[in-house]
């Protein structure tokens, strides 16, 4: 019984999003947003800026309360969160700040996948 834990635990373990992931400092958005080139989707802005330490994907999130209350807005960064996680391998090598914009909070995992997957994956093949 206790071998399944065991042969679980690692898929977890890649699968998290840990704060070396994330962009956590004001100033480290600030400079992503000064350095960085910004991509348009329906209902998000992205902003790619070149790694803040080593070259890998980090995250950060700006959702306004212009999208409703916190339950809307925190599952808004749920679905973005969710998205990162499952396509961090794909991702540039780049601090990643996503902007959430009015009508994001109606769109569904899928929607979010489209979106993003449209000018995140792609320009990671254009190289950006």
């Amino acid at each position: 019984m206790g071998e399944a834990p065991a042969a679980a635990a690692p898929a977890r373990g890649r699968a998290r999003f840990r704060k070396a992931d994330r962009i956590r400092r004001r100033r480290e958005y600030l400079a992503a947003q000064a350095s960085g080139r910004r991509l348009k989707a329906p209902h998000f802005t992205v902003i790619l800026a070149p790694p803040g330490g080593e070259p890998r994907p980090r995250l950060g999130l700006v959702v306004t309360r212009r999208l409703g209350k916190a339950v809307r807005r925190n599952r808004v960064k749920r679905l973005l969160r969710e998205f990162f996680r499952r396509h961090r391998e794909a991702l540039p090598p780049q601090d990643i700040i996503i902007l959430a914009k009015k009508g994001a909070e109606t769109l569904t995992y899928d929607d979010v996948t489209r979106e993003l997957a449209r000018i995140l994956l792609a320009s990671r093949t254009q190289g950006a």
